[in-house]
């Protein structure tokens, strides 16, 4: 089909930038990025001082994408961050789940309705499974990052440390199209406060009123907190298990209230990206087998 020629690609992934959009290769019909991992990095080229991630290799250089996308047809990520946007994604239910889950477009026009505010007119795109891309740029003074799940059931962000896969692109399941090609608004203030980033500062300000909590079990939450909050895309939910297993001992050693640290690691991985329910699941995961190992009885056994 002349769409998946790499022609089309290269004309569609010029459009992106463009518009100011950084791009950057994903696998021929597929979502996934086209570029090497760390692991296999030959430290040459793009990546000669170092490492460099899709993130960091995502362009609007006109003569960098020709290249990229001079032989092969790529599918077209856009880096969220450094584009300056952030890109609400509204999903549609998967086949074998209940007949009646809202979709994410339906969940999102109930969340817009009972703030009192119109479903945003803004560029759009319909993606491959069926589901809805919703484009709004950021102020360069608002660091949003990635979320899962917390404007609604279905309903994800792209933002700093994430993609979308632009218009143009296709996969098995089908295209990504323009449905409405407005460009896009600023994102709304009111969705901008319910994404911003929750602050653990209840927790903080509990550990470093208890008298119990050492100066460094305090610094050790806060510290672990930071590293949840900024972890990337794909090491996010090891990250929150990690840092529950290091402050666990804090618990067992009873330098931290648990409940204490639970809030916090919750409130930082959902500012990470990862969904409630997740967060929930590896925090307790992590502070159950740290506190086990650590604990008076384990010590002396």
């Amino acid at each position: 089909m002349t769409h998946h020629a790499p022609t089309a690609m290269l004309s569609a992934a010029l459009q992106a930038a463009e518009y100011g959009w950084h791009v950057f290769p994903l696998r021929p019909a597929d979502k996934r990025p086209a570029l090497h991992g760390e692991a296999v990095c030959p430290l040459i080229g793009d990546c000669a001082g170092g490492h460099r991630k899709w993130e960091d290799r995502a362009t609007i250089d006109p003569d960098r994408i020709r290249r990229a996308w001079a032989d092969r047809p790529f599918n077209i990520g856009i880096a969220t961050g450094p584009s300056g946007l952030l890109v609400v994604d509204l999903d549609v239910p998967k086949r074998n789940s209940s007949t009646d889950t809202p979709c994410g477009v339906t969940t999102f026009g109930a969340l817009c309705e009972r703030a009192g505010q119109p479903i945003p007119a803004t560029y759009r795109t319909r993606t491959a499974s069926g589901g809805h891309h919703l484009y709004f740029t950021t102020s360069p003074g608002v660091r949003l990052g990635n979320s899962a799940g917390r404007l609604g059931k279905l309903i994800d962000t792209r933002a700093h440390g994430g993609y979308v896969v632009a218009a143009g692109s296709f996969t098995a399941t089908g295209p990504y199209t323009v449905t409405d090609p407005t460009p896009p608004i600023p994102l709304p203030e009111w969705l901008c406060a319910l994404l911003a980033p929750r602050q653990a500062s209840r927790a903080l300000t509990a550990v470093a009123a208890a008298p119990r909590a050492s100066r460094y079990a305090a610094a050790a939450l806060r510290a672990e907190t930071a590293t949840v909050r900024s972890a990337p895309t794909g090491k996010r939910d090891c990250t929150l298990l990690s840092a529950a297993r290091a402050l666990g001992r804090f618990i067992a050693w009873g330098d931290l209230d648990r409940s204490v640290v639970e809030e916090a690691l919750q409130e930082a991985g959902e500012a990470a990206g990862l969904s409630a329910r997740q967060c929930h699941s590896t925090v307790r995961s992590g502070l159950n087998w740290s506190i086990a190992r650590n604990s008076p009885q384990a010590r002396t056994a």
